[in-house]
């Protein structure tokens, strides 16, 4: 068990569930993260994450978590990005998109007991109210210990929780909306 959240253990977990069964590592990337999929020049699918952070490092598994066969076998999964400096019908449609990846992403951060913070990343945009953006992150949330995990989600959820000595059940009373 380790209390220290070091992203080469978060990559070397992922490696454990995913490298042989789906061919796909975790990769500490460099300004803006990607996931490149396997080629005549890659033996192996790529998620890499920005700058080596563990918070990074988990929103991109929980983008790969989510992706289908086919979306995994596109360069980021096929989907617009539009970055920093979106304006109001912009943000509108990545918070849509990213409602899905942050919650996983706080399944994964509660169970490797780190920090969850909800990112709306337009620090250069319009400003809009977060907190709409925050509940329907939070009932994402709710929906998915409703109805389950994914196999691979509750995978990396199970391997987080078990590095990082977590034993608490995945439980809706464990995500409050006042915690973001």
């Amino acid at each position: 068990m380790s209390t220290a959240h070091r992203c080469e253990d978060l990559i070397q977990l992922f490696d454990q569930c995913f490298l042989q069964s789906h061919e796909t590592r975790l990769v500490r990337g460099g300004d803006e993260p990607v996931y490149l999929p396997k080629s005549a020049l890659r033996k192996y699918h790529e998620i890499h994450f920005a700058h080596g952070f563990f918070s990074s490092g988990l929103h991109e598994i929980a983008h790969w978590l989510i992706a289908g066969e086919k979306r995994r076998q596109q360069e980021d999964f096929g989907y617009w990005y539009c970055p920093d400096g979106r304006n109001l019908e912009q943000q509108a449609l990545f918070e849509q998109v990213e409602v899905k990846p942050q919650a996983i992403e706080w399944i994964l951060a509660q169970a490797a007991r780190w920090p969850f913070r909800v990112s709306t990343d337009n620090l250069n945009g319009c400003e809009s109210d977060p907190w709409p953006f925050k509940r329907a992150v939070h009932r994402q949330v709710q929906a998915y210990i409703a109805g389950g995990l994914s196999e691979r989600t509750q995978s990396m959820r199970l391997a987080l929780c078990r590095f990082y000595g977590n034993s608490e059940p995945l439980t809706a009373a464990a995500f409050s909306l006042d915690d973001l």
